[in-house]
């Protein structure tokens, strides 16, 4: 039995929002289509997805497992889609993300020498977007930072690297040469929305503001509105005049992988992730070498 993919969407709908006529308003088709539809994806997979009682709908057990499924499975076909209507243009691409501060141009530049008809495509990815710009095919390659949800995703570890503090300028320690988690606990944090993805062991209180990327992080501890984190290649490229990265030596270092869609297949993906790995070495003493040369320009400027 081959799964039917519009079928699968109208489920997702439906178990999306927990009520039959609202996904069908957001469908577009009327609610009896919808419910026969349901009723012919538990026919095919021989199994009841949802309860229907006078209380509302809720998922089965059967029902949450499709729903934990159905996502990859559905972005990897719109990836297939957006693939085969950019090869239709005659293009070689290979369209490689990359989270703040991760240098991609030497793995690019290794690639490139062995192809050289392909065009490296770049782009910047933050948090939120990493698994599903991977999984519906928006990019083909990521250099990415753990914490990801892996469900979908082959996660291959390149390199960590050390975080830095990063305090308003007018902060107690901004003057210190390093400082420790013990030092900081008890701050408000500037963080995104998942509490559970801190990188460090002692308790600090949410400053509230949820952040997406680097430049709205500086902002806010510029703010004094609280202190936060980064990988210490990332504020190589960032800087901020009232703002100050200081290192943490004890703080859990950041993990930084390449990662590609499970159900994606390609010699030339193959080909990037060779050229990531004997890069990856250079890529992190590049970073860190910048970011020593910053950090004697910031010391120096604040003194």
């Amino acid at each position: 039995m081959d799964l039917d993919l519009r079928k699968l969407r109208y489920f997702v709908a439906v178990a999306d929002r927990l009520h039959f006529g609202r996904a069908a308003d957001e469908l577009h088709i009327a609610q009896p289509v919808l419910s026969r539809q349901i009723r012919a994806l538990e026919q095919d997979l021989g199994a009841s997805l949802f309860t229907r009682d006078r209380h509302g709908v809720a998922l089965t057990d059967a029902g949450r497992q499709l729903l934990d499924d159905a996502g990859p499975l559905l972005a990897s076909a719109h990836a297939v889609r957006r693939r085969v209507s950019v090869a239709a243009r005659g293009s070689r691409r290979l369209t490689v993300g990359f989270r703040a501060g991760i240098p991609v141009i030497p793995a690019a530049q290794a690639f490139e020498a062995r192809h050289p008809d392909v065009v490296v495509d770049v782009q910047r990815i933050e948090w939120d977007d990493q698994a599903p710009m991977l999984l519906d095919g928006r990019i083909d390659v990521g250099y990415v930072r753990l914490p990801i949800d892996e469900a979908g995703l082959h996660v291959t570890p390149l390199y960590t690297e050390p975080r830095v503090a990063v305090l308003p300028a007018g902060h107690r320690l901004a003057g210190k040469e390093e400082v420790t988690e013990a030092d900081l606990a008890g701050e408000p944090l500037v963080w995104h929305a998942d509490p559970s993805t801190q990188p460090t062991r002692r308790p600090h209180p949410n400053a509230g503001y949820l952040v997406r990327g680097v430049d709205e992080t500086l902002e806010h501890v510029a703010a004094g509105r609280g202190i936060s984190f980064l990988a210490r290649s990332a504020t190589v490229f960032y800087s901020h005049p009232d703002v100050i990265y200081v290192p943490i030596p004890d703080l859990a270092p950041d993990q930084v992988c390449l990662a590609v869609a499970a159900s994606r297949t390609s010699p030339l993906v193959d080909d990037f992730l060779t050229a990531a790995q004997a890069t990856a070495q250079i890529t992190a003493e590049c970073g860190n070498y910048e970011m020593w040369q910053l950090g004697g320009e910031a010391a120096a400027k604040h003194g």
